[in-house]
Formats: structure tokens, sequence, C-alpha cells
């Protein structure tokens, strides 16, 4: 089996090659030859898709067929593996996710390659550009990390095993998320690429890419938020967001996409920021790359991260390949993306945007200098020092909340200049209902001037609420003229507003869905811990929820062993809920796993909804009771709410608008003459 996954890699890489070399020479040499040969370039691209597959399915079924004669299965797979995890083999190592990644790009480069006939210079540059990169992560494949690799010696009765942070429903859809979104700003990154060697006229360039790159952004968020919820749920520190240097990364090309989506309007509708846009997109690429770098190369301290290993290097010329390609077609065709127009006033959505913008970029700079910042203090004082959250939350806060001001403010400023008279009408409600919730919250006992993170709890409160009624007016106020013409009611009336312009109204949702995921962020200025031992009967006491355990137990699983404790849970002497925090001890990997217990109190208090948390930290071996970690974290359960608006948004945006029905006025009747028989 393992040599036919690594004729299929070698196999991938030729055609790869060939796909690449024959597209490059076709588009270089244009004359009666060029399109024959462009064409057999794009039959060999398509041809990968399958070889990769079939790569890709020949180490699945060695996984499901326990085949420890490969190293990868051997390392990453055990015959007690629950079948769901035996898939999730696939990218759960080195090998496996460099196999997945270039499986993914193959797809996507396959749907291109099956839609050239939309722009058939544009598609051939791009697919090129495509045959490109997938030749490097081929490379990887065949000469650096080979996933066919053979066990020498005696074979082993059973393998190692899937790592425990793994082993978790969620971790079967979460990296096949964040790799889609990775994978998928290739194409936006090649289309542009294409557009700037071939000085491609106009903005049609964007238009044909807003849907892949508004997917692979969608994909992105998932994975992002998916992440999130995954270290919430299994790392058993009560928290869904510590900036790890992994999941920087993955943060990183979200801020830089999802300002080149807002960027790209400008270009789009008034001829500007053309060198930004085609930067932010080259960055943003080259920032997945950067992410799967960090996975790979065991640089920096991560529990994503795998171990040291000499692949960095690898990606780093990647990297800098990359970079000098960008640069030298740059300065080559600069003068072809020069602006049509100029900033004519501050208050306008092109300042909005271009502000959006600045900001977007500063954050991701942040990140990634705290992110970078032990390697860089490692190789100039010869000691790593890292940063921790304070250092990101110093800039990243106040960051955040301005942005969240300019999503509120942007999408209601007018193009080229906003008159004051229309900022009072759009505004003036919408920002009597923030200041409204702030004073309700200091009046029920939020104290900002008593400390820093209930100063910042207010004013996202407010801005939040700030974006939400912005939204909310903006549906009503086209909804009300629809109704007027149609009298439909107010709820239909939205519905047809949104369907007639689907990318706005889908983008007003989205900013919607970003407002309830910061009112779910704030929430952690105000959360509550306890830790206790606890036998028989003993009682905890964490806000306004008593806890008594009832037991404590073990089991034993073919795949590992546990232990809990069963711990009800009473508020005003009523029991709302049994709970059973537990602890793992997987066998073939010998490692333990915490899994948390998590009861979101929307029944008891629906708006103001927190999270009871407990974590079963095992036995103290003196006394023979286990340690309750509990943990009360308000307004969490909005942040996955708040995800699920957006990436509904984005689905609504992906929606082509309505088609305007148009009626034929009847034709007008001819009097007949008077006196006519």
């Amino acid at each position: 089996m393992s040599q036919v996954g690594s004729f299929a890699l070698l196999l991938a890489l030729a055609l790869s090659a060939y796909s690449f070399l024959a597209g490059l020479l076709a588009l270089a040499r244009p004359g009666p030859g060029s399109e024959r040969l462009g064409e057999t370039a794009r039959r060999a691209g398509i041809a990968v898709f399958g070889i990769v597959f079939l790569a890709a399915v020949v180490l699945v079924v060695a996984a499901f067929q326990d085949d420890f004669s490969i190293a990868y299965i051997f390392h990453h797979s055990n015959r007690d593996l629950p079948i769901a995890y035996k898939f999730a083999v696939l990218w759960s190592g080195q090998e496996g996710s460099l196999l997945f990644w270039s499986l993914l790009l193959a797809t996507y480069g396959l749907v291109l390659r099956l839609r050239h006939k939309t722009d058939a210079r544009l598609f051939a540059y791009a697919s090129v550009i495509i045959a490109a990169v997938q030749v490097f992560f081929l490379l990887l494949l065949n000469f650096a990390a080979h996933p066919f690799a053979v066990m020498t010696g005696e074979l082993p009765p059973d393998g190692n095993g899937l790592n425990p942070l793994l082993q978790y429903p969620e971790m079967v859809i979460h990296p096949p998320m964040l790799y889609l979104g990775y994978v998928g700003f290739t194409i936006p990154f090649a289309f542009a690429l294409g557009a700037l060697i071939m000085r491609y006229p106009g903005e049609k360039w964007i238009n044909i890419t807003r849907r892949w790159t508004m997917v692979t952004w969608g994909f992105l968020t998932c994975g992002v938020f998916l992440g999130m919820h995954w270290a919430y749920s299994v790392l058993g520190w009560g928290g869904y967001w510590g900036w790890d240097p992994v999941e920087s990364a993955s943060f990183m090309p979200w801020l830089t996409g999802t300002a080149f989506l807002h960027s790209v309007m400008m270009q789009e509708k008034r001829g500007m920021l053309k060198v930004w846009n085609m930067w932010l997109i080259f960055i943003t690429f080259g920032l997945c790359i950067f992410g799967t770098f960090l996975t790979r190369s065991g640089v920096v301290s991560s529990v994503h991260a795998f171990a040291q290993s000499s692949i960095g290097n690898w990606f780093v010329g990647f990297l800098a390949l990359i970079f000098a390609t960008c640069a030298f077609f740059y300065v080559k065709n600069r003068t072809h993306l020069r602006s049509e127009h100029r900033l004519e006033s501050i208050v306008s959505r092109e300042s909005s945007f271009l502000f959006n913008n600045l900001l977007f970029v500063m954050f991701c700079f942040t990140v990634l200098w705290g992110t970078l910042f032990p390697i860089l203090s490692e190789w100039v004082q010869g000691t790593k020092v890292t940063v921790g959250p304070p250092f990101f939350n110093k800039v990243a806060i106040p960051v955040a909340l301005l942005l969240l001001l300019l999503t509120a403010v942007g999408p209601l400023l007018a193009w080229r200049k906003t008159s004051t008279e229309s900022i009072k009408r759009n505004f003036m409600w919408p920002a009597i209902g923030a200041v409204l919730v702030g004073v309700l919250m200091m009046i029920f006992g939020v104290r900002p001037w008593a400390d820093v993170s209930y100063f910042y709890a207010l004013m996202a409160a407010m801005l939040a609420v700030l974006v939400a009624l912005t939204v909310v007016s903006e549906f009503v106020r086209g909804a009300r003229v629809i109704s007027g013409h149609t009298h439909q009611n107010l709820l239909a009336s939205m519905v047809h507003l949104g369907h007639r312009n689907t990318r706005r109204y889908g983008g007003y949702i989205v900013h919607f869905g970003v407002a309830v995921v910061i009112i779910g962020f704030l929430g952690s200025a105000f959360n509550l811990d306890q830790e206790k031992e606890m036998g028989y009967g003993d009682k905890m006491q964490i806000g306004p929820y008593t806890l008594v355990c009832r037991s404590y137990t073990q089991e034993d699983k073919p795949n590992y062993g546990s232990e809990w404790a069963i711990i009800d849970v009473f508020r005003n002497g009523k029991q709302i809920d049994t709970m059973y925090p537990e602890r793992r001890f997987y066998k073939a990997s010998q490692q333990t796993q915490t899994m948390p217990q998590i009861h979101p109190t929307v029944k008891e208090d629906f708006l103001l909804v927190k999270d009871l948390y407990l974590v079963y930290e095992g036995l103290n071996q003196d006394t023979g009771r286990p340690i309750i970690k509990a943990h009360l974290n308000p307004m969490v359960p909005w942040i996955w709410a708040g995800w699920m608006l957006m990436v509904f948004g984005t689905i609504i945006a992906l929606v082509p608008n309505a088609v305007p029905v148009r009626l034929t006025a009847p034709a007008r009747v001819q009097a007949a003459p008077v006196g006519a028989d």
C-alpha cells in the first residue's frame, strides 16, 4: 500500500511540474501551438487532483486497516481508535497534514481549471501560479516529509495512538475548516499576481475573485472560532483565547483578509487603493504560509506545534521566493496600479475604509511582533523571551474598540462626502441607545473608574450596541421604503431588501454577528473561579450556584481509562443540573487529558447567560479526594451565537441578487372617433 501512495505523490509532482512549465511556456510565447500546449497544462493540473486524492485515500485506508508498516500510521493511530478519528489521522501529523494541504489545493485548482472559459488568459496565469505552489508542497511530501515511509525491523503490535488533544469531535472538522481557509487564499493570490503580471485592465479580476475570497474568509472564520471552542472545551483552563502562537498565526491572515474584503470596495467603486489591495492579498497569502510554517517548524512553543523539524527551512525559502516574486512584478508594473481618484473628505465612506484598513494592519503587526518576539530575542540576546496576553491585550483591545466604532459608522457614510444632517439622521437613535446601555450598566454596578477591564467592558458593550442598532436601523429604513411600494409587512420587506442587495445586507448581518461576539468577549471582565477538594457531600459556592459532590468513580474503556466526579448543581436551593467533569488516561500514547463539563445557564439567565465550567484536576494522593476547579464565565455563549451569525451573513452575501421584475405597461387603447359605428 505504501508503494501505491509513494508512486502517486511522485506522479503528482511530475504532473504539477509539467502544468507549471508548460503553462508558463504557453503564456510566454503565444503562437499557433501555445493554445494546445496551454490546454495540456490545464489538463495536467486537473489530473493532479485525482492523483493526490488517491494518495490521501491510501493513507486513510491504511489507518482503517491498522497498517503499522507505514511509520505515519504507527505514530498517529492505534487499533482501538474510534472510527471518526481514523479520518482525523490524515491531518493529525506533519506529513499527513501536508498531504491534506496538497489535496485541498488540488481541489481548489480543479474548480478553477474547470471554469477557465470565464477569462481564459487570466485563468491560465492563475493556474500556472497554483501549479507552482503545488510543486512546493509535493516536493516536501516526496523529499522532506514523506507520509508513506515504512517501518524498519519487526512490526509493532499496536500504534502510539492519536494525540489526546485531537480526540474530540470538534477536531474532526476544525483542522479541515482552518486549512480550507489557509489553502483557499491561494486562489485570490494567484488571480492578483496573474493580473499584475499581465497588466490586466480594470477591476474584473476582483469581481472574479470576490466569491472565492468570501468563501475562503468564511472557512477561515469557522476555523478560528472552532479552534477557540476546542480550546475552551478541551484544554481545561477555563478560557477560549490565550494568544497561543499558532492560533495567533491563524488570526493574522483573518485580519488582513478582512481588511482586503473591505478595501476592494474602494477599488470597485472609486478606482482607489489598487497598490494597497494588491499587497494586502500578497501578505494574506504569505501569512497563510507563515502559519503553516509555525506549526511545522517547532520554532515556537504551542499546544498545536509539531516538534523541531528541518522542514521549517523549506518554508522560509518558499516565503522568501514569494516575496521576491511579488516585489519584482510590483516594481516592474507599478504604474498600472495608479489610483483613479483621491480622497475628497475625511467624513466619507472612503476614509472609513482607509482607517479600517490601517487599524487591521496595525492589529496584525502587533500580533506578528508578539508571536515572533521569542525568536527575535533569541537571535539578538541568546535567550528566548516570551510575551503573554498582557502585551497583546494592551494594543488589541483599544484597536478592536476603534474597529467596532468604524463598523458602526462606516457603512452609513456616503461615498465622497457625507453631510452633517445625514450623520445626525443616521446616528442619533443608535447613539442614544448605546449611551442608555452604558448608563444602565453603571446603575447595576459596573464601575469603569475602578478597574481598566471594567472600562473596556463598558465601552465594548456601548459600541456593540451601537453597531447592532445601526444595522437594525438600516434594515428598517430600507424595509419601510419597500413596504410603502409593495404593502408587505416589515419582516417580508426586510427579506425582500436583503435579496435585492445580498452583498451589502449580508455584510450587515456579519457586522451584527461581530457585535454579538464582542458582547461575549466583554464578559471576561467578570469571570469568577474557585478550586477545592471535594469528598462525598462536600459543597462549593461560586456566584449564585452551589456545587455538591455526590460521588466520584472510574471506568475502563478499550481506548482509555477515565475517572470523574458527579457534581449536583443547585441555584436558590433547587437542583438545575448534574455535571460530570472527567480526566482520561489514553493507553496507546500514555498521556492524560482533561474533559471539562460546561453548563450554559440559558434557562436561568437568557440575556446575561453564563457558563458554569467544571474541571476534574485529579485525586489528591494524600487524601484520596478529587480536586475540582470551577469557573463562572459570563456571556461566553454569545460568542458562539455571534459566530453563527457571521457565518449566516457570509452565506447570504454569496447568494446572487434577485433579478428585478420588470412589468410591461399595457398598450394604450385608442378611443374611437365620435359617431363611429
